[in-house]
């Protein structure tokens, strides 16, 4: 039985099948980051409408996805960058080239290998918890900081040196893994 949510579940099976497509083809796998990154991590504890992805090809990850029946919504009052399949309900958007700006350290970055198996990159949790908290701090975003507070209570295996370092970098060293304890 699945952690996830069903329709969620469903997406990331089609994610993985992508992300194997592409990888077949000897380029990178896309990299799931963002809301639906967090809700893999914490097991549907935290939800999400779309997936966001960084991929260094976005022809070929584009590609994969029409190749299994993504389409790109058109029209007035459609305005999308992204990507949406008929049986899923969620999108699916390339929102960059490279991992946090090249902050992040892609060696950590995480296979899961789906029911099917097939495998999808996901980002490090210590980067999307850094990531949450810069959301956070920005002003933009507080819940963002709950967010990354959930994740970190739930991670399994935090390096806490490396989570300390990227908070530090993503909030211009205004806070550290401190900010992830519960006042």
């Amino acid at each position: 039985m699945s952690l996830w949510r069903p329709q969620f579940d469903a997406a990331l099976t089609v994610l993985a099948e992508v992300s194997d497509a592409v990888a077949a083809q000897g380029f990178p796998r896309p990299v799931l980051v963002g809301g639906a990154a967090a809700e893999l991590y914490s097991g549907s504890a935290i939800a999400t409408g779309d997936f966001d992805l960084v991929a260094i090809r976005q022809d070929v990850v584009e590609a994969a996805l029409q190749a299994r029946g993504f389409v790109k919504p058109s029209g007035p009052g459609l305005l999308t960058r992204g990507w949406v399949h008929p049986d899923l309900a969620l999108g699916f958007e390339i929102v960059a080239d490279t991992l946090m700006d090249g902050h992040a350290d892609r060696d950590r970055i995480r296979l899961f290998a789906v029911n099917s198996g097939e495998k999808l990159a996901v980002i490090p949790i210590e980067d999307l918890i850094a990531d949450r908290v810069a959301q956070y701090h920005s002003g933009t975003a507080s819940e963002m900081l709950e967010q990354a507070r959930l994740l970190s209570r739930l991670a399994e295996h935090l390096d806490e040196d490396y989570l300390e370092r990227r908070i530090r970098e993503e909030t211009g060293g205004d806070h550290g893994r401190t900010i992830l304890e519960t006042r």
